[in-house]
C-alpha cells in the first residue's frame, strides 16, 4: 500500500544508510537499533550495486522501516523506489529532473533534492519537491568527490531562500549539531557520525538531544 506524502516527518535526524560506511555492520542492524533510539527519517544509498542486489536490500529495509513506523527513502533511483514501495526518493542534481520524478512517482510520494548552492536551492524551491537536502557543510568523511564545502554561513544564507524543510548533510558531527541547527534547518542528515558510532543507540540518542 502506497504511504500518503507525511511532511510531518521531516524535521530532526536524517540518517542516511550506506553499506560502503557501515563496515561489517549490517543495515538491517543499523536501522533497527537507529529507529529504536528515536530516528524516524531513514534513506537507502547504495551507489556500487548491481540492480537486482539493491532491491534485495532495499526490500528488506523496506519492511523493517514499515515495522518500525519509520519513513524509508531511496537513493536516486526512482524505479527502485517504486519498486520496493518506498516512501520516496531522494534525487542528485544528475538525476531525473523534479517535475519528471513526480510524473514517474506519483502525487502521494515525498521527492527530495540535493542541493550544493543559492542558484539550486532557488530553481529547486521553484518545482516545490518535499525537502532539500544543503551541503556539505562540513568536509565529509563518507565522500571524496563532494562539492565545494559551504560551511554554516552557507547554510545560513540559503534558509532565507526557501520555506521548504532543509536538511543539512556533509561531515556533521555530534558537537556540531545544536550550531547547525541554530542556522535555522530542519534537521541533519547524517552517515558517518551514526554509522560508524562505537554505539548506535547512544549516538541517536545523543543527536536528538542536541538537536
Amino acid at each position: 500500500m502506497s504511504t500518503l506524502r507525511s511532511h510531518a516527518a521531516l524535521f530532526g535526524l536524517y540518517v542516511i544508510l550506506d553499506p560502503s560506511v557501515c563496515g561489517d555492520r549490517s543495515l538491517t542492524d543499523i536501522l533497527k537499533e537507529a529507529a529504536r533510539a528515536g530516528a524516524r527519517l531513514f534513506q537507502y544509498r547504495n551507489k556500487s550495486a548491481s540492480m537486482k542486489e539493491a532491491y534485495a536490500e532495499a526490500l528488506l529495509l523496506r519492511k523493517i522501516a514499515l515495522d518500525a513506523g519509520v519513513t524509508f527513502i531511496v537513493n536516486d533511483r526512482c524505479d527502485l523506489a517504486l519498486a520496493v514501495d518506498a516512501d520516496g526518493v531522494h534525487l542528485g542534481q544528475g538525476d531525473l529532473p523534479l517535475g519528471l520524478a513526480r510524473k514517474v512517482m506519483g502525487p502521494n510520494k515525498l521527492i527530495g533534492i540535493s542541493t550544493h548552492n543559492p542558484e539550486q536551492v532557488q530553481k529547486a524551491t521553484v518545482g516545490n519537491p518535499d525537502y532539500l537536502g544543503f551541503g556539505p557543510i562540513f568536509k565529509p568523511a563518507s565522500k571524496q568527490d563532494h562539492d565545494p564545502v559551504v560551511g554554516l554561513d552557507g547554510l545560513r544564507a540559503i534558509r532565507k531562500l526557501t520555506s521548504l524543510p532543509v536538511f543539512a548533510i556533509g561531515g556533521i558531527q555530534l558537537d556540531q549539531a545544536a550550531e547547525v541547527m541554530r542556522t535555522g534547518a530542519d534537521g541533519i542528515a547524517v552517515i558517518s557520525a551514526i554509522l560508524k558510532a562505537p554505539d548506535i543507540s547512544q549516538a541517536v540518542k545523543s543527536f536528538l538531544a542536541r538537536m
